[in-house]
């Protein structure tokens, strides 16, 4: 235990005072790094890169990754889970139709564009069902799906929520009269596009963008909203986004289920698995403790594979290595001088570097 709280300390001393390196333009253009690489893959995927994932993708170009991974119906299901958890349909609400559960191959195969797959998720029993009543269905509809605060836009809520009772009137400027007619109309109204483009760039770039800049943004989306795609390969190819990369934020409980499992088992979660972590770890206004708990019965549980410590020829080739892969970084020299003296005492294992690396705040970030 004290050599546990020794290596806690040193990690929390040498990752807080450690320079994250800029990110530079390499050949090829934007080439992939484990800083790059792993935040592309935790934006688009959810969970960071597979050891396969990382092998094929360093040094690569961005643009190559990206191309590549649209195309795939990996990043449309993260997608997906996105909106599900944004409109808080998880859980007893998850749909289970096989209308949503298509989405993500329709629109990896491109029969499907993202305002189509929100209009079938928003006329999904589940949808109904977590927003019941006409007052509650149109709020939710209006601000989230509009960014319209209705106590400024109380005309529309109302005749919004006659149609939802079967009352014909105009709702953003079109005629309707049933309760798919709102949904409609919603998805079709501009500032749908206006607010689904300015949350996915907070979610995948954060910040804002520049008006003029967002506002032909908005009007591609509304032209072709197949255009997304393109839209959000903008984005990561962008130097906003390599700012992203260089200022790091908490990583969501879904999210970082998904990146210990990966890190450490190589594999994602499964559904049960993911969701029962996710629920104890959501009803915590503190998750620090917990997750440390859940890191360390996962290390602890022998499905991790470690080399045993005789078995390591060059500590600091191997500490190094989980900086980069764990951290997407290089540990600085002094984390590396005091994690190989520390490797050297005869009660640490590699399970206490490993340890000591993903119950680290830096860890806790992305």
């Amino acid at each position: 235990m004290r050599l546990l709280w020794f290596l806690l300390c040193l990690a929390a001393w040498g990752i807080a005072h450690a320079q994250v390196p800029a990110q530079t333009e390499a050949a090829p253009a934007r080439a992939l790094d484990d800083a790059t690489l792993r935040a592309a893959c935790m934006d688009l995927l959810g969970r960071p890169p597979l050891e396969v994932e990382r092998a094929e993708w360093l040094g690569r170009g961005r643009h190559e990754f990206l191309d590549h991974w649209f195309a795939r119906r990996e990043v449309w299901a993260n997608w997906v889970e996105e909106q599900l958890y944004y409109f808080l349909l998880i859980d007893n609400f998850r749909p289970e139709n096989e209308r949503v559960g298509e989405l993500p191959t329709l629109l990896a195969a491109g029969k499907l564009d993202v305002r189509t797959a929100i209009h079938r998720i928003a006329l999904s029993p589940s949808f109904d069902q977590r927003n019941p009543g006409a007052d509650t269905f149109v709020t939710v509809v209006m601000e989230q799906m509009n960014g319209l605060r209705v106590q400024k836009n109380v005309r529309e809520l109302e005749v919004a929520k006659g149609i939802y009772d079967g009352k014909p009137g105009m709702f953003l400027g079109k005629s309707g009269s049933t309760q798919a007619d709102i949904v409609r109309i919603s998805i079709e109204d501009r500032s749908f596009a206006a607010q689904l483009l300015a949350r996915e760039y907070a979610r995948i770039v954060r910040g804002e963008r520049d008006k003029s800049v967002a506002a032909e943004e908005v009007r591609r989306f509304q032209r072709d909203p197949r255009e997304f795609s393109a839209i959000l390969r903008d984005w990561v190819l962008s130097s906003a986004w390599d700012e992203r990369v260089r200022v790091r934020r908490n990583t969501p409980n879904r999210m970082w289920i998904a990146a210990l499992h990966v890190d450490l088992l190589g594999r994602a979660p499964e559904a049960e698995e993911a969701r029962r972590l996710r629920t104890a770890l959501d009803g915590l206004s503190d998750t620090g403790p917990l997750r440390s708990v859940l890191a360390r019965v996962l290390i602890d549980s022998g499905q991790v594979k470690l080399p045993e410590k005789s078995a390591i020829p060059d500590p600091t080739v191997w500490i190094g290595g989980l900086f980069q892969r764990l951290l997407g970084r290089a540990a600085s020299a002094d984390e590396l001088r005091e994690f190989v003296r520390a490797f050297h005492e005869p009660e640490c294992r590699p399970a206490t570097v490993l340890y000591a690396l993903v119950t680290h705040p830096e860890y806790q970030t992305y």
